[in-house]
């Protein structure tokens, strides 16, 4: 059995797309899944209660099916830094109490399961806490999703430090091009993947291009053709 944390440089950094993509990976590969979303800001409203898009595609790539709470235990309507969108909806969220709820999951024994954060390192939880702490509390190793964009070099690079600086091992990192134009010019392109894969000193678990606009269940399998597991299988 095998967990991390999925974390981002940053908001639509990729996240979901590569947490899918791997856990889409593991399937082909016989082993047993589970996408957890503990926090979800930018939810819909539906007849079972709120639902986020990018929890909903989590809950598709868990095999055996699970119940949309047990990924998403914290849905909130705008699409705001989770502990607003929580302040305005009256919730006080800690991570006591997400990690209990992380627990639940992680306790089901999965061969694969990815926690996926809420944008950035740095998001806070509550005015004391931040919700990498999570990595902390379940003692989960962390895999970055860089957004292939201008400026990304830096971002990549100070979220690894923080991540190693919370005490935390790096397991591993992986690209996602989220603006199109930033792989334009294909020399300077692998220039910077090269940059990244010898300053984040980490396994890079492989670079997703840009993809065309589908289903989930299609982006995660497209993106499996991209990516390949962390060490641990």
């Amino acid at each position: 059995m095998a967990a991390y944390l999925v974390t981002g440089t940053d908001t639509d950094a990729g996240k979901t797309l590569v947490t899918s993509g791997l856990l889409a990976l593991a399937r082909r590969k016989g082993l047993t899944t589970l996408g957890l979303k503990p926090v979800a800001s930018g939810s819909e409203p539906t007849d079972a209660g709120l639902r986020n898009t990018d929890a909903l595609a989590l809950q598709a790539c868990s095999h055996p099916a699970v119940p949309y709470t047990t990924v998403n235990p914290h849905a909130f309507s705008p699409a705001i830094a989770p502990h607003l969108a929580a302040r305005d909806a009256g919730v006080t969220l800690t991570l006591d109490a997400l990690s209990e709820s992380m627990r639940e999951g992680l306790g089901l024994g999965r061969d694969l399961t990815l926690l996926e954060g809420a944008g950035g390192w740095r998001v806070p939880l509550n005015a004391r806490e931040d919700l990498s702490g999570l990595a902390t509390q379940l003692a989960l190793p962390v895999i970055l999703v860089v957004g292939l964009r201008l400026g990304c070099i830096s971002h990549a690079r100070l979220t690894a430090e923080a991540i190693r600086a919370d005490g935390l091992r790096l397991a591993g990192w992986a690209g996602s091009l989220v603006d199109p134009a930033f792989g334009n010019d294909e020399g300077l392109y692998r220039d910077n993947l090269a940059t990244l894969a010898r300053t984040l000193d980490a396994r890079c678990l492989g670079v997703v291009p840009h993809l065309p606009a589908c289903d989930p269940p299609a982006l995660a399998a497209a993106a499996a053709d991209h990516l390949k597991l962390p060490d641990d299988h």
